[in-house]
């Protein structure tokens, strides 16, 4: 019968090539809680606890996976985000811990009744977390994907929130789209260019979704300027618009907002202390 401590074994000698030893314990350690529904503490004490047949295929399923380099969020199906559980597959990007940061200040100017936009939403876990957090804001989120869309729409099913979904493609709104006016805007938009690309993993590049992702090499703000210019129009009075950007496009992304004439332009850090945000407000 085999073991968890097989499982280690078995997953370490697999994903040789493609993690190191600590991030290869790190995603075993995940797949077998997930798997035994148990924690990570009896993981890590029940060593020899002896695995069922169904237990070792769905292993054995999710490490063939992991092996072509998929991320083990799509392999899993889910992926947790500011406390909640969020359903992610390949029309979606994988929710990361510095848009929670993101989140985290943009609520921190949140208040109830107010409406609140995000752009480019995804596994909708922007909306949907500050929904969760302001249950009282009016919420609205537009993608380009029909998929991410139906996907966003039944994470906010599963979370218990409403949000208003919209189709729309911000490079080319359509003037019979209508999207409410807002006190706050929020998008983490595509910004990774091509040579970011050439740095990246192949778990990103290979499977989540390019168009959410990459932007042209000679033009990497180009959502940036589209958002801003939107949000000059559709931000009431006094409204504020936040940005997750590209670490090393921090001064352009500040002088491209005051250029537009927003004003109060502050590029905050992330826990890494790495340029990852920009808040600004409407002139």
């Amino acid at each position: 019968m085999k073991t968890i401590n097989d499982v280690f074994l078995t997953y370490k000698q697999s994903l040789t090539t493609i993690y190191d030893p600590q991030e290869t314990e790190a995603i075993t350690l995940m797949v077998l809680t997930e798997l035994l529904n148990t924690s990570k503490a009896a993981i890590k004490a029940f060593g020899d606890r002896g695995l069922t047949l169904t237990q070792q295929e769905e292993l054995n399923n999710i490490l063939g996976q992991l092996k072509t380099g998929k991320p083990l969020q799509y392999a899993l199906g889910y992926a947790e985000f500011y406390g909640l559980r969020f359903l992610v597959n390949p029309s979606t990007l994988i929710p990361r811990p510095e848009t929670e940061e993101l989140v985290q200040w943009a609520l921190a100017y949140g208040t109830g009744h107010q409406n609140i936009l995000d752009i480019g939403t995804g596994s909708g876990c922007i909306a949907i977390s500050i929904k969760n957090n302001l249950p009282d804001a009016q919420v609205s989120a537009i993608d380009i994907s029909v998929d991410a869309l139906n996907t966003a729409k039944e994470n906010a099913r599963l979370s218990g929130v409403e949000i208003n979904f919209i189709k729309a493609d911000i490079l080319n709104l359509k003037s019979e789209i209508e999207i409410p006016k807002s006190e706050i805007i929020i998008s983490n938009p595509p910004y990774v260019t091509l040579e970011d690309k050439k740095l990246m993993h192949r778990n990103v590049t290979d499977f989540e979704p390019n168009t959410a992702l990459f932007v042209p090499q000679d033009d990497p703000l180009i959502f940036y300027k589209a958002i801003a210019n939107f949000a000059l129009t559709n931000l009431n009075e006094d409204g504020l618009l936040f940005f997750e950007i590209n670490e090393s496009l921090g001064r352009e992304t500040a002088r491209l907002l005051l250029d537009k004439g927003f004003k109060d332009v502050e590029i905050r850090k992330d826990l890494s202390g790495r340029d990852r945000m920009i808040r600004a407000s409407k002139p």
